[in-house]
């Protein structure tokens, strides 16, 4: 058995991409917290943050969340410093549509040859010959995704990139992403009190594809924080494991990837993927939504 099959991250269970054969745990890492304040510039130490990504292999996760747009640069060259030559069963998910200003702002661009350019540069930067997903941003609800699915679709056809993910969508523009290429996995704003994608989850999860929720410990008000940290209490945790572990029972379909620089909030948030919540907790957790 490898690492990955007994470490803590496997707790949660595995997922299988649809219609792929990349298999992975539940629980998952996401690298953007390893770059500079604001996710611009490097860390304050960058061997804290190859440290982090050795552990996180070492607990099991075999599953990385990252994009060029981290730093700019700076988390996807971490990345391949730290884990380099790969392990075999590790997948990599970037992300394409958005780069960075010389101040730090997020600028978005899904033009199929600035697609293209950020595919290659993922590739490079990671030194990779392909990517195993890349989720396609969206800028907004009314955005059409349908020039920028056919150039992702034709990455995939030259062999760049192997499946395609899409993030920051509305379900029609899912469909029509799906009118043109295969999607197995979704990556939205979701958590214990942003639920707005419920039905989207469930949709989801009949199909067999994942869903990513990014934020997934963000947005806490003081009332809902009041709540959230009563029911930690009950239960041993603390509030952001039971946040994490709310997500994990939510739906099968439902894969984390929480990210730090902390080698011991990495090691609490994957001791989140084998806390069982209680009927009565869980019911609790249900009704701290936003109104």
């Amino acid at each position: 058995m490898t690492q990955t099959d007994t470490g803590p991250a496997a707790a949660a269970g595995r997922f299988t991409f649809p219609g792929t054969d990349i298999s992975v745990n539940r629980m998952g890492y996401g690298a953007m917290q390893l770059a500079g304040p604001g996710v611009f510039g490097p860390p304050k130490d960058e061997a804290v943050a190859r440290d982090v990504l050795r552990e996180a292999i070492a607990l099991g996760i075999d599953h990385i969340d990252t994009s060029d747009f981290y730093g700019p640069y700076v988390t996807n060259r971490l990345i391949r410093e730290a884990l380099h030559p790969y392990p075999a069963d590790l997948t990599l998910v970037t992300k394409v549509g958005a780069y960075r200003d010389d101040k730090g702002g997020w600028l978005h661009n899904i033009t199929p040859d600035f697609l293209k350019r950020s595919v290659e540069e993922n590739l490079e930067n990671l030194k990779r010959d392909r990517m195993d997903v890349v989720n396609l941003r969206i800028a907004g609800p009314d955005e059409d995704v349908r020039e920028a699915m056919i150039a992702m679709r034709n990455l995939q056809e030259e062999g760049l990139i192997a499946h395609i993910g899409m993030s920051t969508v509305t379900m029609d523009q899912l469909r029509a992403g799906q009118d043109i290429a295969p999607v197995v996995c979704v990556q939205n704003m979701y958590n214990l009190v942003h639920r707005e994608d419920d039905a989207m989850i469930d949709a989801l999860a009949d199909e067999g594809i994942a869903y990513v929720p990014y934020f997934p410990l963000g947005g806490f008000s003081p009332i809902q924080s009041e709540g959230l940290n009563d029911v930690a209490a009950d239960l041993g945790a603390t509030p952001q494991q039971v946040a994490l572990a709310w997500l994990l029972q939510r739906s099968p379909n439902m894969l984390l990837i929480p990210g730090t620089g902390s080698i011991g909030h990495l090691h609490e948030n994957v001791a989140a993927a084998a806390l069982e919540l209680t009927q009565d907790a869980k019911l609790k957790l249900d009704g701290l939504a936003s109104a």
